[in-house]
């Protein structure tokens, strides 16, 4: 963790949907704190990383139900702000970065004017200021011709592209914490590399704080300071992510183990063989090591 004072404290998180049978819990006391740093969360589809981060800004919708004994932003406790707060709270001092651009953006309105509202809503600044403020947005995520990429509508963009706006949607705001949900995951390896080189120099640039959502083990080992690993919604293992290689559950190891590798030769990758006690393992607030 940083050394400066946490940005966000999270303590014992719990998501739960009603089911046939009761309750399924999606996240099953999650607690970590981000301070201005970059904290990766990794884990395989359905681990509960995404809902995790919804949780935090309370956009898990009805029926499911998000409990926690603390979720606590710079002072604020979000689990009794009031909506009306959690509304200046999102974007203005935590933004999120949707996976796929293509169903976050509204398809009705240019993207400039998308970004642009984001900020009046946010800074009440004039229409004239919001525009040259977006131009000025378009141009940090390095698209080139702003004034044209302005006028555009979602479906006249690139994947890539599209990602680069919603970053400079979420970041115009200016806010303390960035929450980014498998931001690269539709895009090609060179674009991927280009939008995580916007990402690292805008939040380092700015002294932000981030948490980086993925299933690539590689990419966040190589962005991140530290990383949580989530199974069947708990953290079983933290780490700083240059010791990556060293970590001991079983479950990050066999991770590692089915990852491909340049450097060796292998007949066929190993399976990763769950065992069921790694859903239950750990303190009563899931935050096992």
């Amino acid at each position: 963790m940083s050394d400066l004072k946490p940005l966000l404290n999270v303590d014992n998180l719990r998501v739960r949907f009603p089911s046939r049978d009761g309750f399924t819990e999606a996240v099953r006391g999650v607690s970590f704190t981000v301070g201005r740093e970059k904290l990766g969360i990794v884990g395989e589809s359905g681990s509960g990383k995404s809902m995790t981060g919804r949780a935090i800004l309370r956009l898990v919708p009805p029926p499911g139900e998000v409990t926690a004994d603390r979720i606590e932003f710079d002072g604020t406790d979000l689990r009794t702000a009031s909506e009306r707060r959690m509304r200046g709270i999102r974007g203005r001092g935590i933004s999120m970065v949707m996976q796929d651009p293509k169903f976050s953006l509204n398809p009705v309105m240019t993207v400039g004017h998308q970004i642009a509202e984001a900020y009046q809503v946010h800074t009440k600044a004039s229409r004239s200021d919001a525009r040259r403020r977006t131009l000025e947005m378009l141009e940090a995520v390095r698209i080139r011709d702003p004034e044209r990429v302005f006028g555009l509508y979602p479906h006249e963009v690139s994947g890539g592209m599209g990602q680069r706006i919603m970053i400079a949607m979420m970041l115009i705001p200016d806010p303390a914490l960035l929450i980014a949900d498998e931001p690269t995951s539709a895009l090609d390896v060179t674009v991927q590399m280009q939008v995580l080189a916007i990402m690292d120099e805008l939040c380092g640039g700015r002294g932000m704080g981030l948490i980086f959502i993925s299933h690539d083990l590689n990419l966040v080992a190589s962005f991140c300071d530290r990383i949580l690993i989530m199974y069947a919604g708990r953290v079983v293992e933290t780490c700083r992510a240059d010791e990556l290689r060293s970590a001991k559950h079983p479950y990050t190891r066999g991770l590692l183990d089915s990852l491909p590798r340049l450097d060796e030769t292998r007949a066929e990758l190993p399976v990763l063989t769950r065992d069921p006690a790694w859903a239950t393992a750990g303190d009563p607030k899931g935050g096992a090591t």
